[in-house]
């Protein structure tokens, strides 16, 4: 199995220096390593990109350790690679279905807050942006897009108190677009704000923070469960794993992750998924046995 990791930006010889953990810890759980070109690959230099990639004699299991890729950037990579004889854990199918929560959203509905969200090719205007957060009443709700939300612009770029206070509604998705620009995935996406169990303010964007989880699933199996913050102290909490297992067996994807919290009255709600090869891991994250614990659910399916 190998893992293809970002080279960095100053030498195209050595890993992107905010992995250097991650390879230490790969190489010590017997994973073959390649780097590639993330700036190449945005370029639309493909061939560059994957220029110390291998050729593997024999088809071989890869998975990507790297920046988030837009759909279309993670199918070039996963059609090039698999030139190489590399195949990418997740198709560019599976890779869709947990990065973008709408494509994910039926899966997760019964447990996670409601949402709605622009489609793509619509045209964001006030009027569309009313229509859509009409739904929720003088409930408070959350913008962000396909994938990112700007929560450590909290006050002005992210938490709408009342949905039906269209002025404050307009003018905060209005910072919004302005912050993510030319960085928007496909379009916005509006979901009913859930008062979660506080753990922290953070220490520089005064943002809130909650008692959140980021739950890996390999090959269908729990690999990993971290503290989502690296602030606050999360006491001996834990979530009831049982009805979230039962979520993950129906998710159209073989390496993702789960990000779940705890409400403010004890229940227990998933926040999103997301693509297991470009989400990140916590600075309190045991990458050992995170890379241990891949292999075996890996190899399990080989």
């Amino acid at each position: 199995m190998r893992i293809i990791y970002c080279d960095s930006v100053f030498d195209n010889k050595i890993i992107e220096p905010d992995y250097e953990d991650e390879k230490v810890s790969a190489i010590n759980n017997g994973f073959e390593l390649s780097l590639i070109s993330f700036e190449e690959l945005e370029n639309d230099n493909l061939s560059k990109a994957l220029k110390y990639v291998p050729i593997s004699e024999k088809l071989e299991i890869g998975f990507y350790r790297g920046w988030m890729l837009t759909p279309k950037l993670y199918t070039e990579l996963y059609n090039g690679l698999l030139i190489n004889n590399i195949q990418l854990i997740n198709s560019p199918k599976e890779y869709k279905h947990c990065h973008y929560l709408p494509n994910s959203y039926d899966k997760i509905k019964t447990l996670t807050p409601k949402s709605n969200w622009t489609k793509e090719g619509d045209i964001i205007n006030d009027e569309l942006v009313n229509s859509l957060t009409n739904e929720f009443g003088n409930s408070p709700i959350i913008v962000k897009d396909y994938v990112k939300s700007e929560k450590h612009n909290w006050e002005n770029a992210c938490f709408i108190p009342n949905a039906s206070d269209k002025e404050n509604v307009n003018r905060i998705v209005t910072n919004f677009l302005e912050l993510r620009g030319d960085f928007l995935n496909i379009g916005l996406v509006f979901r009913e704000f859930e008062k979660l169990e506080f753990l922290t303010t953070h220490s520089k964007s005064s943002m809130p923070l909650t008692k959140e989880f980021r739950i890996v699933f390999a090959n269908k199996k729990l690999i990993s469960i971290f503290d989502y913050w690296d602030e606050g102290e999360y006491g001996e909490t834990k979530p009831n794993m049982e009805t979230f297992k039962e979520i993950a067996n129906t998710i159209e994807s073989n390496f993702f992750t789960m990000d779940v919290a705890k409400k403010e009255n004890g229940d227990w709600i998933i926040m999103e998924l997301g693509d297991g090869q470009v989400a990140g891991l916590p600075d309190n994250a045991d990458k050992d046995e995170y890379y241990r614990n891949i292999k075996n659910a890996l190899q399990q399916s080989v």
